[in-house]
Parts: C-alpha cells; structure tokens; sequence
C-alpha cells in the first residue's frame, strides 16, 4: 500500500510503499478516506512525544476515518504499530472504532475529533465540569482552542475567558463564543494583572491549558491568594498541551494559598473509554449543530512537501 512513512525522527514523512496490515482477530480492517495532521502527529513522527516508541521505520498517523469491509463509515485510531493512518489501509481498534453519523462528513470528521475531544475530555472526565461553571482557556487561538471555546460554551459554561497570542483572532473568537479576551503578548505584570480581573469579575472554575510556560506561570500566579483570612475558591487547572514550553517554575505558596487543583489531561491521565465517550458525544453534537472548523483535505502523496509548511488558519487532513 501507498503511506506516509517515517524513516528519520529528523526528516518529514515519505510518500512510499508499505507493507499492508494484516488484522488480528480484535482489529477491524479499514480503507482510509481522511487523516489529520494534529501535533501529536508531528511529535510522534520526530520521536519529541511521550508515546513514542523509538522504532522505525513507521506510518504516520493516530486517527482517521475510513470504511470497514462491511461499509460501515467509522472514524477510529489506535492502530498496531508500526501501521499509523496516513495510509490507504490501517488497523482500528475495538475500543476507538466509532459510527459516524451522516450529518458529518469524511475530511471534518478527520479534522474536529482530536482537537475537540481533548477539551471534551478535559471538561467532562477530568475537570468534572458543571454547567454554569466559568473557563478560562490558554491558548484559544489555535485549533484545538478554538474547539474549546466551543465546546465550553455548547456543555453550558457562563462565561468563556479565551486567552491567546493573535489579537485579530482573539477577536473572531467572541462570534464563538467567547465573553471576554486576554491577549498574552503583554509584560507578566500585566497579564497577571488581566487574569486577577476576570478572576475578581466573575471567577475561573477551570483552566484549560493548552500552552503551559510563561502564560501557565502568569495564570496560577493569578490564581494564588494574598491574605490569611481569606479563602480560596476551587479552580481545576487542567493541562493540556506545551506549546509555549515544557516545564514552568511552581511555588510551593500557590498551591498553599489557592483552592487550585492541578490535573493533567491526555493518553495516561484520561482512560480509553473516557476518550470514546467524549468522542461520540462529540460526533453527536456536531451532527445536530455543526461546530465552526478550519480544515483543508489535501493528497497524501504531498505529505512530504506539507509536513512543516505554515498553516495558521486550518488544520490539514490528508487524502489517500
């Protein structure tokens, strides 16, 4: 078959010829139709990830949607390694093969399920949202932020902070819905000053981070309570992603002084079926009420060329 094929942890993916998987008795078949590039594609391919496995040669890819050999339209993930889903064939797995309904298409499939679910996740399973609550979100300009600020809103949040580097986005973001945006290109002072307000104005039951680094050290700094006589409120911070940096600096008084609890949310801290669940419902609510999306279907045979080209405003999903 023809895939994507990861040779070098320092080199893209090359368009070549693979050996076809062959399905356990547990895995179905699948004829791939779409497959997303999400960072954890990229992180995976140049072995920077915590799943990575180290071995090579392998196929690109964590999920996509395709047909099993019944027909059945599923969107899936999981395969076997060395077998990923940027391929004409791939393996899925019986605990992430999921049904698609007809209102979502093939490529928006592809291209929502992973940034999606990982504020469906984080929300439902890990932060234990309520409605009602009031979020606020690293990173909401890109992809998955975008999702989330969606997300948020459409599980009933009653007020959605969206913090993010773009301020022409930032703005696009309110039509979302977004109530209130920070900008985090300004001094520490400053953004520490930005989140304390929303934290007096309204208060911030869950964080959902997508950056970490330097905004991540602004917000629990933000979060952290001056004063012995008061009490803190409990904020759920979930983290999500490190775009902005790996580790951050953590005093032992914020977590002293601050009703903050601090969760990690992704493959480990999240359970299969808590992934599935959100997923599914994900799909459920897309076919109802469609989520806003930024995606563009491209050939497979161009991953090469593609891999680490800019794409500010989708997400590509890849064609077999």
């Amino acid at each position: 078959m023809n895939a994507a094929v990861v040779t070098s942890f320092a080199a893209p993916p090359r368009y070549t010829t693979f050996a076809d998987p062959v399905p356990t008795d547990s895995e179905k078949l699948v004829t791939v139709t779409a497959a997303a590039l999400h960072p954890i594609v990229r992180s995976l391919a140049n072995g920077s990830h915590y799943g990575s496995t180290g071995e090579l040669p392998f196929v690109a890819g964590v999920d996509g949607v395709g047909r099993l050999e019944d027909g059945t339209r599923v969107y899936f993930g999981l395969s076997r390694a060395p077998f990923g889903t940027f391929s004409e064939l791939a393996l899925a797995s019986p605990v992430i093969c999921i049904p698609l309904p007809n209102g979502v298409d093939d490529v928006t499939a592809a291209g929502s399920a992973n940034p999606a679910m990982s504020s469906w996740v984080a929300l439902t399973a890990r932060a234990k949202f309520v409605a009602g609550e009031s979020v606020l979100i690293l990173g909401a300009t890109g992809s998955a932020g975008q999702f989330a600020v969606q997300v948020a809103k459409r599980l009933g949040a009653r007020r959605v902070i969206a913090a993010g580097r773009n301020p022409h986005a930032l703005e696009r973001l309110k039509d979302l819905g977004a109530d209130a945006t920070i900008p985090l290109e300004q001094p520490h002072e400053a953004l520490v000053s930005a989140f304390r307000r929303e934290r007096d104005h309204s208060g911030i039951d869950i964080v959902l981070d997508y950056l970490w680094g330097p905004p991540a050290s602004a917000a629990l700094e933000a979060i952290a309570q001056k004063g012995l006589s008061k009490t803190a409120p409990r904020v759920r911070y979930i983290q999500i992603g490190s775009m902005a940096g790996p580790s951050i600096p953590l005093h032992a008084a914020t977590l002293r002084s601050s009703g903050l609890e601090l969760l990690g949310s992704g493959f480990g801290s999240a359970s299969l079926d808590q992934i599935r669940d959100a997923i599914t419902a994900f799909f459920a609510a897309a076919a109802t009420t469609p989520f806003q999306t930024h995606i563009k279907a491209v050939p497979l045979r161009d991953v090469e060329a593609l891999w680490n080209a800019p794409e500010p405003t989708a997400r590509l999903v890849f064609q077999p």
